[in-house]
């Protein structure tokens, strides 16, 4: 990885960037074809398709391909380019989507730990940002790799390796190695400093064999005003390796990667309305912070100097810290013909993480020396992750007549752990952009987890008159057991028992969760579909999320009390796909049960503070009722128009007895929309392909979202646009594909709140009236991310 990333050192690669500059009037003349921007597959580069309906499938599912990440800056999550189709909301506080804390998806009521995730069919866990089973698809897969992604909206296969999927699930495909050989490589600057290096190379085929290896390296500042320790940087390798034989073929695969991302304040209304949009660390004042920090900690030299209005003290913070994830991922697969019917794949994964989240915190340092002057009213707060899974799928299919049989397994054995220590050592600034080294002062928390997990499926699909009608029938079986186990930890002073996470067992199984679809082609383009389907989600891990992130007091209280979150969902639609216009009309019932909620007594920027304990329980079900529309017109080859509508009524069906401490209240939440839920959705992505040019604008219109269970609080309906545009200057000599691009995401500079935390939604949200107007009220939970303001990003690519 160190050779890697100094290959892309920024010297190096601004210097590529004005040789391939200087190429480009020639390689214009070249061009005499319509062509699309290069993209990692073989496609048609004529083809301006950025979405595919899913038909034939007895569910609703979309499927996106490269072409769609055209409209977004190079290396933007995939995950994110996915907020135009129906029923999706995708968000996060950069353009480019990755960061972490901030990337969040909601699709039919279900948010981002209640959805399924898979890589070339290796599990990649819930998708939680406080790491433990998993890891995001923007640090497994390199965008430009992509092949496909298919995003089942309500009802996921069987198939796929997950215990979270209640909702849906994201397939993603990584693109297979080109069959001729070449280089390709592209090149971003943009705002706040952002800049991007991409190079891949295919071996071509050989004898059956084909390979490619890539990697990118990217940076990027902060938005905010945060005048130092601003900056974010990403490094990330990809190879994969194809053997086809007569028969079969064997895939390998290899992705490492390392951020490094300064991260965001979360902000409340409050904060909004004294502060503005772009409120952040004081870094690099240094001796200002000590000042405001001061007037938290009663034993320090150090003068309490109160931060000036508006701002209050518990606002003010030096940097919001800095995350760490170091992802080592790996799978071999086979597939095999054994005869002309039956044929078998196999596939065996390991994935290696290590985490850690670094921030500045209020409290006292170099208490314990001889003198006092030294003393200094700043710690840090460092919490640290780990996981370590490996897994083997194996699944078998034979055609019989007019069944398709097929069964499956999938066995994961994973040791995660999650630690939080502090150091009480600080006498100066510094970057907090690395693993801190050395022996910590205390602990607050350690807590290892083993996880196993194991499913098992079985499915018939049936084809009756000449394949016009089609029935999926099967079941799935589901055990997953988290063994936590609390430990010391590594710390100059052992964990109190007061602040410990707790030592404890979780089983969640059901032998039985059944699925079936049905499909009829009514008429030539004509299609109808319906399906039904039940599961279960493992109880989630990790610290903040996991209900076993308790004191032992408390675990001893709940942890047999607890049930699994369980879903029964029905999905049903009409199709048309027919030449230039494909339609998706879909409707869904769903019953979400068993929702589990986390409490704390305290403030929400103190609730992992010791005293402030969680605690969970389960909170009564919510019932989803929806439609949703996608419309793909295509009337040229090199034009399309996509649109999609979506309106979802999630409620909540019971009230919520809401208890801290010995208080218990009931909440009128029965009836309430759900949080982080809008209710409509509007999406409209017009892209044009016509000789060399692309281009490609893309709107959102998003709901209310409420952050409230008694929707006291919410912030409104927002419209957002992105656009991207290029010109291909085709092949000339040896250059093959050059090509530049100019993408411009939050065009209309709209200010809005990005993500929610799901770990911070309360009942109400009261807080206090806001200066000069007597009817706006702001709450005082910090829930939300600012979004980014306007962007722009270009790019230069070519190949050979």
């Amino acid at each position: 990885m160190t050779n890697f990333s100094r290959g892309l050192r920024r010297g190096h690669a601004y210097a590529l960037l004005m040789a391939s500059a200087a190429l480009l009037p020639a390689a214009a003349h070249a061009q005499t074809a319509d062509s699309a921007a290069v993209t990692s597959d073989d496609s048609d580069a004529g083809d301006s398709t950025i979405v595919v309906v899913g038909s034939g499938q007895t569910r609703s599912v979309s499927t996106l391909v490269p072409a769609n990440l055209d409209t977004l800056p190079p290396g933007t999550s995939i995950q994110k380019a996915l907020n135009f189709l129906p029923g999706v909301s995708a968000q996060s506080i950069d353009a480019l989507g990755v960061n972490e804390q901030s990337l969040s998806l909601q699709v039919r009521g279900f948010n981002t730990t209640h959805l399924g995730y898979s890589l070339d069919g290796m599990p990649l866990g819930d998708g939680a940002y406080n790491n433990y089973n998993g890891l995001t698809i923007s640090r497994a897969l390199i965008s430009e790799n992509l092949g496909r992604a298919d995003l089942a909206t309500g009802i996921a296969g069987l198939s796929i390796p997950s215990t979270s999927n209640l909702g849906g699930a994201l397939t993603y495909i990584s693109s297979d190695p080109k069959k001729d050989m070449g280089f390709s490589f592209n090149e971003t600057v943009g705002s706040e400093n952002s800049f991007r290096s991409f190079v891949r190379f295919d071996t071509g085929e050989h004898d059956g064999f084909s390979a490619y290896l890539s990697g990118h390296y990217v940076e990027q500042d902060l938005f905010v005003n945060q005048g130092a320790w601003n900056k974010s940087t990403g490094k990330q390798f990809n190879g994969k390796a194809v053997y086809k034989f007569e028969g079969g073929k064997i895939t390998a695969f290899a992705d490492i990667s390392r951020t490094n991302q300064a991260d965001d304040t979360y902000l409340s209304k409050d904060m909004l309305n004294r502060l503005g949009w772009d409120w952040a660390g004081y870094a690099p004042d240094w001796n200002r912070y000590l000042g405001v920090a001061a007037c938290t900690v009663t034993t320090t030299p150090y003068k309490c100097a109160a931060a000036p209005a508006p701002q209050k003290n518990a606002d003010v913070t030096f940097t919001n810290g800095q995350i760490l994830r170091n992802d080592d991922l790996y799978y071999l697969s086979g597939d095999f013909d054994l005869t002309k019917t039956l044929s078998v794949h196999t596939q065996v994964y390991h994935h290696q993480d290590k985490g850690a989240g670094n921030n500045w915190i209020a409290g006292l340092s170099n208490q314990g020396t001889t003198s006092t002057a030294d003393d200094v009213p700043v710690q840090i707060r460092d919490t640290r992750y780990t996981i370590n899974r490996t897994g083997v799928l194996a699944s078998l299919n034979w055609q019989l007549g007019f069944n398709n049989l097929q069964a499956g397994l999938w066995v994961e054995e994973n040791t995660s752990s999650a630690a939080r220590y502090i150091w009480t050592n600080v006498t100066h600034p510094f970057s907090l952009a690395q693993f801190l080294k050395g022996t910590p002062d205390t602990a607050q928390w350690v807590q290892e987890t083993k996880w196993h997990t194991q499913q098992f499926f079985v499915q018939d699909s049936v084809k009756l008159f000449d394949d016009a009608l089609s029935v999926d029938f099967g079941f799935k079986s589901t055990y997953s057991r988290s063994d936590a186990t609390a430990l010391r930890g590594i710390a100059k002073a052992p964990v109190t028992a007061s602040s410990q996470f707790a030592t404890g067992s979780l089983v969640a199984k059901d032998n039985f969760l059944p699925e079936v679809g049905v499909h009829w082609n009514v008429a030539p383009g004509h299609e109808l579909f319906a399906s039904y389907a039940e599961n279960m989600a493992m109880y989630q891990g990790g610290f903040k999320l996991g209900p076993q992130s308790v004191s032992q007091t408390v675990w001893n209280q709940q942890g047999h009390t607890l049930k699994p979150e369980t879903s029964k969902s029905f999905d049903g639609g009409y199709r048309y796909v027919s030449g230039p216009l494909q339609v998706s009309l879909s409707g869904y019932y769903v019953k979400f049960d068993n929702r589990l909620l986390q409490y704390n007594p305290c403030p929400t920027n103190q609730q992992q503070n010791p005293g402030c304990g969680n605690s969970f329980h389960n909170a009564g079900s919510v019932t989803s009722k929806g439609a949703e529309i996608g419309v793909l017109w295509k009337p040229a080859p090199w034009i399309n128009w996509y649109n999609s509508a979506s309106y979802n009524k999630s409620t909540y069906d019971e009230d919520l007895v809401w208890s801290l401490g010995t208080t218990t209240a009931i909440l009128p939440t029965a009836g309430k929309q759900q949080v982080d839920t809008p209710k409509t959705m509007l999406a409209s992505v017009l892209s044009l392909h016509k000789d060399g040019f692309y281009g490609s604008l893309q709107g959102k219109y998003t709901g209310r979202r409420y952050y409230t269970y008694t929707n006291d609080q919410s912030f409104g309906p927002v419209t957002t646009f992105d656009l991207g545009m290029g010109y291909n200057f085709g092949d000339y000599g040896w250059v093959k594909g050059a090509k530049i691009s100019l993408n411009v995401t939050n065009l209309t500079n709209k200010r809005y709140a990005s993500n929610f935390d799901s770990s911070v939604f309360a009942p109400s949200d009261s807080g206090v009236v806001a200066k000069g107007d007597s009817n706006a009220v702001a709450g005082d939970v910090l829930v939300f991310h600012a979004s980014a303001p306007r962007q722009v990003f270009a790019t230069i690519g070519f190949g050979f």
